[in-house]
């Protein structure tokens, strides 16, 4: 019998002398096909002076990960930067962020988040490429289902995403703003404070000696100061994000944390307010049967004068849908709103004030999701369908101009209008006067008749303020101290816990711990191996110890969880409950508090990958 001929032996001038005889091209495969290669992955984040709370997530990963022998990159890019580089190139292995969301996580956000009809397409739409069909089906399944049912097929969907691990959910940091309440306060705990609720829902403060009738300033009162200082009527917010300085596009991606100021500057059909669904440019909105929704608007104006119409609704969705309304080969959804604005699947104007929305069957509170989206005024995006050039040159890729539009100059119709802005240093808004909010009632006797019926009675007559001015300042600790001097009113961007005593050193600051619903996660690409293995990326995320993080890089100001619903408890089945310090789906490899190395490295074994004799861990398993 032939003695068989090893790997080595292929190799030597035997094997050679085969492959001479028309194999060459077979060897150069085998030979190419290196699975001795350390598996190298690159891990995404911003700078600490830009988020301390990122980049200590991305050190304990980058740790962890090297101690059991993969070749890790860190990579720190500007805030800006790195959406771009996740959200619109989809070029990433693993990043470190924070979920952009205000409000509690309605379960809903899951369904742009992460299905498959949204892989190819850029922004917050299921960029992680994951594509299951399980996952799809229990999307569908949760925008049919009513009242029992939805929280059944809720609770699977989040048991399958878990199980999945597109993202690792990491921690949900409280919302820490430093404040000083002596020209406004109202400064709640019970949502995030620098919020579109938080800040409409601030009052002018009432000097000590005055009662709450003196004074004439919107929302509150005037003070002796004011009449010799202006600034006594400004809101004066700090910040170490300088984004809105430099674009006030509210469908940019990579230039949206929250949305907050944009969301100021555009009114929806409908806000929500906690728990609750408010009627804001719609007046009224009614079911016409199993698929239509009639929406009825608010008298409102632009903030160029011209009328808000049924029209600039109808062509809203029809933009958002596709940013070029037909005009290049392939449609170009907007990269933000798409999991909301893929509900409605046509819409017609019936006359000026009301417009039809045609809906699949879905229930109630996912039907109120589509009417969360920006209005936008037809007249000024309608100029901006064609494909994006810059100096004549197109790009290889089909994008739109109201996609890169920085949106100078925006024209919106919410409580706050546009004023300057200096790019990188601040920014200047003001109140708007022909607002809905702040128009009185022709007749007190007639409710209906109020221009701001069914909104709750703490927004009427706001802002509280006549502009908002946001400054842009290098870090958290000079923002607190600007707070502390009396030189801003609140910071903006969410503070790290290592500015949390600078606010209790000074007698004129505070500190409000708001709930938040924006969860910092590690986001996998799922289109690239092994990050495409659901195996990998589940031992991946057992190297993550949540615990240690909210402890440690957090310093307590934050709550581990498995479920990016766990903002809202009620939402989270037991199964998927953070108990006892421990991660309920894929807890980490803990050796009393350390990384349990001998463990993870058996875990990777067991899903198919080998390390050399250095301990490296190959880029192939078996």
């Amino acid at each position: 019998m032939a003695r068989p001929i090893s790997r080595r032996a292929a190799l030597t001038g035997l094997g050679l002398a085969a492959a001479s005889a028309g194999c060459l091209g077979r060897t150069e495969n085998i030979a190419g096909r290196d699975p001795h290669s350390q598996l190298t992955l690159e891990i995404n984040t911003t700078p600490a002076d830009a988020d301390p709370n990122g980049i200590r997530i991305a050190r304990q990963l980058e740790e962890h990960l090297t101690a059991v022998g993969v070749d890790v990159r860190l990579n720190t890019v500007g805030q800006t930067d790195l959406w771009r580089k996740v959200l619109i190139n989809q070029n990433f292995d693993v990043y470190v962020g924070q979920f952009v969301e205000t409000d509690p996580f309605d379960p809903d956000a899951l369904y742009g988040l992460t299905h498959s009809q949204f892989v190819a397409e850029p922004g917050w739409q299921n960029p992680f490429g994951l594509t299951e069909i399980a996952v799809d089906d229990l999307l569908e399944r949760q925008r049919r289902a009513t009242a029992g049912e939805r929280t059944d097929a809720v609770a699977a969907l989040q048991e399958t995403v878990c199980d999945l691990q597109p993202f690792s959910v990491v921690a949900f940091p409280d919302a820490l703003t430093a404040v000083q309440e002596n020209r406004f306060e109202g400064w709640t705990e019970d949502r995030q404070p620098v919020s579109v609720s938080g800040l409409l829902g601030l009052d002018r403060a009432t000097p000590e000696g005055e009662s709450a009738d003196d004074g004439d300033a919107p929302g509150g009162n005037a003070t002796a100061a004011d009449a010799d200082d202006e600034s006594g009527r400004v809101l004066r917010l700090v910040t170490t994000d300088d984004r809105i300085t430099q674009n006030w596009n509210p469908i940019a991606a990579e230039f949206r944390r929250h949305g907050t100021f944009t969301g100021l500057l555009y009114d929806p059909l409908v806000r929500a307010d906690g728990e609750s669904i408010v009627p804001w440019l719609a007046a009224d909105w009614e079911r016409v049967d199993a698929t239509a929704v009639d929406v009825t608007l608010r008298d409102a104006r632009w903030h160029d004068g011209e009328p808000v119409t049924a029209d600039d609704v109808a062509f809203t969705y029809r933009f958002l849908r596709d940013t070029s309304l037909g005009s290049v080969e392939t449609s170009v959804p907007t990269p933000r709103f798409r999991g909301r604005s893929s509900l409605v699947e046509d819409e017609r104007a019936l006359d000026d004030a009301t417009v039809r929305l045609t809906l699949p069957d879905v229930n109630d509170r996912v039907a109120a999701r589509a009417l969360q989206v920006p209005v936008l005024p037809e007249h000024v995006w309608a100029d901006r369908t064609e494909a994006a050039t810059i100096a004549g040159f197109e790009f290889d890729f089909e994008t739109t101009e109201a996609v890169v539009s920085n949106n100078p100059d925006p024209v919106g119709s919410g409580p706050l209008r546009f004023v300057e802005a200096t790019a990188e240093e601040s920014v200047v808004f003001e109140r708007n006067p022909d607002h809905f909010l702040v128009r009185p009632a022709p007749d007190a006797d007639d409710e209906t008749a109020d221009p701001r019926a069914g909104i709750p009675p703490r927004y009427h007559g706001k802002p509280a303020f006549d502009r908002l001015r946001v400054e842009v300042l290098p870090s958290d600790i000079s923002a607190v101290e600007a707070v502390a001097e009396g030189l801003a009113d609140a910071t903006a961007a969410n503070l790290g816990p290592a500015s949390v005593p600078r606010i209790g050193r000074s007698d004129a600051a505070r500190l409000v711990s708001g709930r938040s619903a924006a969860f910092y996660h590690v986001g996998y690409n799922t289109r690239r191996s092994p990050l495409s293995n659901p195996r990998f990326r589940a031992v991946v995320a057992r190297l993550i110890d949540k615990a240690a993080l909210v402890d440690e890089a957090f310093d307590g100001y934050a709550k581990a969880a498995a479920s990016p619903l766990a903002a809202s408890p009620d939402a989270v089945p037991s199964s998927l409950a953070w108990t006892d310090g421990r991660d309920p789906v894929h807890p980490f490899f803990d050796d009393d508090g350390s990384l349990d190395v001998a463990a993870a490295r058996e875990a990777f074994r067991e899903i198919g990958y080998r390390f050399d004799d250095e301990g490296r861990l190959l880029s192939r398993g078996r």
